[in-house]
C-alpha cells in the first residue's frame, strides 16, 4: 500500500509539475502573440483626415497607401510602433546615453562616454526649428508611434523579459535616432587625430608622413583628381635599426601571436554605391546600385516601405526603399524621379582642440579672450542601482573629452554637436524631381554626411556630399590645433554652391566606397578624414568599365563581387617566400604552400588559402612596423597603428623594397621576417591539434548576427538570431562580410523603372520570432540571390480609418 501511494504521490506531482510547465508555456505564447502588430481588418487611428492602407507582402514588405502626406507619416509611425519599437528606444538611448536605465549596470561606461555630448539637449533645441510642415509630419508621426505600441495587446516582448514598460515617444528621440547614426558613422573621441597627433610628436618628421600617408596611388580610385602617392621611405639617417639604435621597448610593439589572425582584423563600418547614366546602361535609363555597410542585427536597422500619396497640388507621389525606424520617411530608394544612395564618406567633420589653460582653475583661453568652463552635471539612472553622476567640462568649441601625451585637455568640435548641422531635412529627398533638386536638399540635410550618389528619370546622374560641411579657416584639421587666436576657426558650414559635386560625368559612371573621393580644392573642402585604403573604390571602378553598358543585374554581380583583387600580390609573395629552403626550415609550410597555391583568388568559403595570405599579410604587418611605431607605444601605451587605414602603402613598400635599415633586428633579414610570419600564422590555426584543411575562410567568417537580448542571454540565441551561415567576402572587395558586419541592404534601382530594379535584406522585416515573416528574404541575402526591389502581392491588408 505505502508503495502504490508513493507511486500515486510520485504521479500526482509529475502531472502538476507538467501542468504548471504546461500552463506556462501558454501564457508565455499567449503573451509573445499579444505582443505582435496587426496584421489584417480594420483599426481606428486617431488623427487620420482620410483612410490609410497598410499592405503587407509575404516578407513583410509594408505599402502604405494615403490621401495626404501627414496620414501616410501617422500610419508609418503606427508600423513603427508595432513592429520595431524596442529597436527604436534603444537607439535613443544609445545617442542619449540612457541605456542603463533599461539594462543595469554593463553600459554605465558606454553611456557616460556619449553623454558627454549631451544629445539629448542638441535633439530637443532642433525640434524648436522645425518648421511649421516638419512639425506637423513630426507630430503625425509620434503620435502614430505612440498609438501602435498602446494598441498591441502585450508591450513588445522585449520588455516583457525586461521587466520594463516602454517609455513614450517624444519628437525630440527622433533627431536621436538621427544622433545615433553619427555615433555610428562618425568617431565620437576624435580617435583618427589623436593617434596621428601621437605619431607626429613622437616619430621624426619623414617617419610620420611615410607611416601615415595621405593617399596610396595604386589603389587610389578618386572620380575627381589624381592618386596621391606615398612619402619617400626615411633612410638611414633617420633610422637605422642596424647601429643599435631602434627606440626603447621595441619589443613592446611587437604583437601577440594571434593578433594578426582575421578574428582579430574585422572590417570597417563602410558602404558601396555607384551610379551609371542611362546611354551605359542595357535598359536605357540611368541606375543607381547602393549597399551601405554597417552592423547586422535581429532586427536589420532599416524597414522596408512603399508610400503612396499626393502631395500638396494633388500630383500622386510613390516613395520606395528602407526607412529607419524612429524616423517618417525613406533614407534611400526612389522616388519615381530620382533615386539616391550613400556611403560614409570618411572626411573630417570633427577637430581635437588643445585647450589653453587660463589664469585661473576655471578658464582657458579663445579667440575672443579667457573663459569660463561651463561644468554641468548629468545623472544616468541605473536600472536596479543608485544613479551615477556625471560631470562634464564644456568649453567654446565643445566638452573636454582627453587630455593628450602632453596632459593637455583637449575639447571636441564636432557637427552633431550643433542643432544647425543637425535635422532630418534628408528625408526631402521624397520630393525632388531632378539632379538639381536633390542636390539641394542634400546639401541643407543635417545627417552625418555622405557621399549622396543621384540618378534621375532623364537618364543623367550625379555625386555630391550630403549633410553640413564645416569650414575651416586657418588650418586643415588633421592634427589637434590650438584656437587662442581668430586665424584657426571654423567659419560657420560650406555654402551648397562650393559643396563638391560631379554633375553628368563625361564617362557616365561614378563610384564610391569610403576611400577619397576627390582631390585638390574639393579635397580641401571635405578634409583630411580617416579614408581607408581605395582597394575596394578601384575593384568596383574597373568592373564598372569592364563593359560598356551594364545591366541590373550586372550591377548587383558587382556588389556580390568578391574576388581577391587586393591580396593577388600577398598570395604571389607568400609563394615566393614558401621556397625549398624554407619549407625544408619548417616541413608544416608544405601544405600551407599546396593552399595558397590553390587559393581561388576569392574570398569563398571553403578556402584556406585565402585565410592563410590575409593572416600572412596581417602577420608581415605586425613584425614590419614593430621597430618603426616603437617611439609612438612608449610615448602612449595605448596607441594603435591599426587605425592608420591606409599603412598598405608604406607595407608593400618595404616588404617590396626590403630596406636593411628599417628592418627588425630579431630578423637577419626580410626573408626571415616573411618565413616567420607565415610559420606564426600556421603555428596558430594548428593549436590544439587543429587541422590546417579545416581553417577555411568560411569557418572564421560564419555570422554572428543576433538579437541584443541574445547578446546578454546566449541560450536566447536559439528563437532570437540568424542562423549561423558561412559568408563570403571580405573587406577590401565589394561584397564586404565579416561574422557581424556587411551589407545592411543591396539594391539597383532605376527611377521610374521600379520593377526592374534588385533588392537584399538581412534578417527581414520583424524581430519578433512568431511574425510569419521572421528572417523572410535573409536567405537571399546570405546567397545573392537577386529578388524585387518592389514589394510582392498584397497576402495582409489592414485599413487605419479616420
Amino acid at each position: 500500500m505505502k508503495a502504490l501511494r508513493r507511486r500515486r504521490l510520485l504521479r500526482n506531482t509529475a502531472l502538476f509539475i507538467l501542468g504548471i510547465v504546461v500552463l506556462g508555456g501558454l501564457t508565455l505564447a499567449f503573451l509573445l502573440r499579444g505582443s505582435l502588430p496587426l496584421l489584417d481588418g480594420s483599426l481606428r487611428l486617431s488623427g487620420l483626415k482620410g483612410n490609410v492602407t497598410v499592405e503587407r507582402d509575404q516578407n513583410g514588405v509594408a505599402t502604405v497607401r494615403g490621401e495626404d502626406r501627414v496620414d501616410v507619416a501617422r500610419a508609418t509611425g503606427f508600423l513603427h510602433g508595432q513592429e520595431r519599437f524596442f529597436q527604436m528606444d534603444l537607439m535613443r538611448r544609445r545617442a542619449a546615453g540612457e541605456l542603463s536605465e533599461l539594462i543595469g549596470a554593463a553600459t554605465v561606461e558606454l553611456d557616460s562616454d556619449v553623454r558627454v555630448h549631451r544629445f539629448r539637449n542638441v535633439a530637443r533645441k532642433v525640434v524648436e526649428r522645425f518648421d511649421a510642415r516638419e512639425k506637423a509630419l513630426m507630430d503625425a508621426y509620434v503620435a502614430g508611434v505612440n498609438e501602435g505600441l498602446a494598441d498591441l495587446r502585450v508591450r513588445p516582448w522585449e520588455y516583457l523579459l525586461l521587466r520594463e514598460d516602454p517609455r513614450p515617444w517624444k519628437a525630440e528621440d527622433s533627431v536621436l535616432c538621427v544622433l545615433s547614426m553619427f555615433l555610428t558613422l562618425h568617431e565620437a573621441k576624435g580617435e583618427r587625430e589623436a593617434t596621428l597627433s601621437v605619431m607626429h610628436d613622437a616619430l621624426p618628421p619623414a617617419m610620420f608622413d611615410f607611416l601615415a600617408p595621405r593617399g596610396t596611388a595604386e589603389w587610389d580610385a578618386p572620380i575627381v583628381g589624381d592618386p596621391i602617392p606615398i612619402a619617400p621611405m626615411p633612410g638611414p639617417e633617420v633610422l637605422d635599426t642596424r647601429t643599435g639604435a631602434v627606440p626603447a621597448k621595441a619589443a613592446a610593439a611587437y604583437p601577440s601571436p594571434d593578433r594578426f589572425l582575421p578574428e582579430d582584423n574585422l572590417p570597417f563600418v563602410g558602404s558601396n554605391n555607384w551610379a551609371v547614366d542611362a546611354a551605359h546602361s542595357t535598359t536605357g535609363f540611368a541606375t543607381v546600385a547602393d549597399d551601405m555597410h554597417l552592423e547586422i542585427a535581429v532586427p536589420n536597422i532599416w524597414y522596408r516601405m512603399r508610400l503612396e500619396f499626393k502631395d500638396g497640388q494633388g500630383e500622386a507621389r510613390t516613395v520606395t526603399g528602407v526607412a529607419l525606424p524612429g524616423t517618417a520617411g525613406i533614407v534611400a530608394g526612389s522616388n519615381g524621379r530620382i533615386a539616391w544612395g550613400f556611403t560614409n564618406t570618411q572626411a573630417d567633420w570633427n577637430d581635437l582642440v588643445i585647450v589653453e589653460p587660463g589664469a585661473t582653475p576655471n578658464a582657458y583661453l579663445t579667440a575672443e579672450g579667457p573663459k569660463e568652463f561651463e561644468r554641468v552635471t548629468e545623472t544616468i539612472n541605473v536600472k536596479g542601482q543608485k544613479p551615477v553622476s556625471l560631470e562634464i567640462l564644456n568649453t567654446f568649441w565643445g566638452p573636454v573629452i582627453d587630455r593628450d601625451q602632453s596632459g593637455r585637455l583637449r575639447a571636441y568640435q564636432w557637427t552633431a554637436h550643433d542643432p544647425e548641422a543637425v535635422n532630418l531635412k534628408l528625408l526631402d529627398l521624397e520630393n525632388a524631381g531632378t539632379i538639381e533638386e536633390a542636390i539641394e536638399v542634400a546639401h541643407q540635410a543635417g545627417a552625418p554626411p555622405q557621399n549622396a550618389m543621384i540618378a534621375d528619370r532623364t537618364g543623367r546622374i550625379a555625386w555630391t556630399v550630403a549633410g553640413r560641411i564645416p569650414k575651416r579657416t586657418g588650418f586643415e584639421g588633421r592634427l589637434p590645433t590650438t584656437r587662442t587666436d581668430a586665424s584657426r576657426r571654423w567659419d560657420g558650414y560650406v555654402a551648397s554652391a562650393d559643396v563638391p559635386k560631379v554633375i553628368d560625368p563625361p564617362a557616365g559612371k561614378l563610384w564610391t566606397a569610403n576611400a577619397r573621393v576627390v582631390s585638390g580644392p574639393m579635397l580641401a573642402v571635405m578634409g583630411e578624414g580617416n579614408y581607408p585604403l581605395g582597394a575596394r573604390a578601384r575593384q568596383i571602378r574597373d568592373d564598372l568599365f569592364a563593359k560598356d553598358k551594364l545591366s541590373p543585374g550586372d550591377l548587383m554581380d558587382i556588389q556580390l563581387d568578391n574576388r581577391a583583387v587586393f591580396l593577388d600580390r600577398w598570395q604571389k609573395l607568400a609563394l615566393e617566400t614558401l621556397d625549398d629552403a624554407a619549407l625544408a626550415r619548417d616541413p608544416r609550410l608544405r601544405e600551407a604552400k599546396g593552399f595558397i597555391e590553390r587559393w581561388g583568388a576569392r574570398a569563398s568559403v571553403d578556402s584556406v588559402g585565402y585565410r592563410l595570405v590575409k593572416a600572412f599579410r596581417s602577420a608581415v604587418s605586425d613584425r614590419a612596423f614593430a621597430p618603426l611605431i616603437a617611439p609612438a607605444l612608449k610615448m602612449n601605451p595605448k596607441f594603435r597603428y591599426s587605425r592608420v587605414w591606409q599603412s598598405e602603402g608604406p607595407l608593400w613598400a618595404l616588404v617590396s623594397t626590403r630596406p636593411a635599415h628599417l628592418l627588425d633586428p630579431r630578423y637577419a633579414d626580410w626573408k626571415a621576417l616573411l618565413e616567420d610570419a607565415m610559420s606564426a600564422v600556421v603555428t596558430a590555426l594548428t593549436r590544439d591539434g587543429r587541422r590546417l584543411a579545416d581553417r577555411t575562410w568560411g569557418e572564421f567568417n560564419t555570422a554572428r548576427i543576433q538579437h541584443p537580448l541574445s547578446r546578454a542571454v546566449p541560450s536566447l540565441g536559439r528563437f532570437l538570431d540568424m542562423r549561423k551561415d558561412p559568408l563570403p567576402g571580405d573587406d577590401h572587395m565589394p561584397r564586404v562580410h565579416s561574422p557581424t558586419n556587411g551589407a545592411s541592404e543591396r539594391f539597383v534601382v532605376a527611377p521610374g523603372h521600379e520593377e526592374l530594379g534588385l533588392f537584399h535584406m538581412p534578417t527581414g522585416q520583424s524581430s519578433h520570432p512568431l511574425s510569419p515573416y521572421f528572417g523572410a528574404g535573409h536567405e537571399a541575402w546570405v546567397k545573392g540571390e537577386k529578388t524585387p526591389f518592389l514589394p510582392g502581392p498584397a497576402r495582409y491588408t489592414l485599413t487605419l480609418q479616420r
